[in-house]
């Protein structure tokens, strides 16, 4: 994990000198307890922490965004200037440099996949169901299980 820590660390100077023509003085690294959030932005000692499944799941380009939405929230709060969401100066110097307003979703796999053993109707569900009770709503005949991830159609 240190490896990809100290290439994030260096992908996030690197925008910071590219995009910003500051550098980036902190640590920057990868949160794994980062759910839905792209990285976050800690005002007390001014590192970042970044979400590990976004950098995994979606090209440079949008990881690069995020890296310069959470830069944008760093170098503003050095310059003494409004760097949350809501400050005209976050909205403006986030355009500027292109960066992503919110983070992209997930490719959400949490799914179980259930199929009715005579139509072949697909149920994706959240939560295991009883086989014994629940029956295909298109024609009444039992269901099956068929896998734990979201079934490609």
């Amino acid at each position: 994990m240190t490896s990809k820590n100290d290439a994030l660390l260096a992908l996030v100077r690197w925008v910071s000198l590219v995009d910003f023509a500051k550098p980036f003085e902190h640590e920057a690294r990868f949160n794994g307890r980062l759910r839905s959030t792209g990285g976050r932005f800690f005002p007390k000692d001014l590192h970042l922490d970044f979400n590990e499944k976004m950098y995994d799941a979606f090209s440079e380009d949008v990881f690069r965004q995020i890296v310069q939405h959470e830069l944008v929230h760093y170098h503003l709060y050095r310059a003494g200037k409004g760097y949350r969401h809501r400050d005209a100066d976050f909205k403006v110097l986030l355009t500027q440099v292109g960066g992503l307003r919110f983070a992209p979703a997930l490719p959400d796999t949490s799914f179980l996949v259930y199929q009715c053993m005579s139509c072949k109707q697909v149920y994706q569900r959240r939560r295991k169901i009883d086989l014994k009770k629940y029956r295909c709503g298109k024609c009444g005949k039992p269901l099956q299980f068929v896998k734990g991830k979201e079934l490609n159609l």
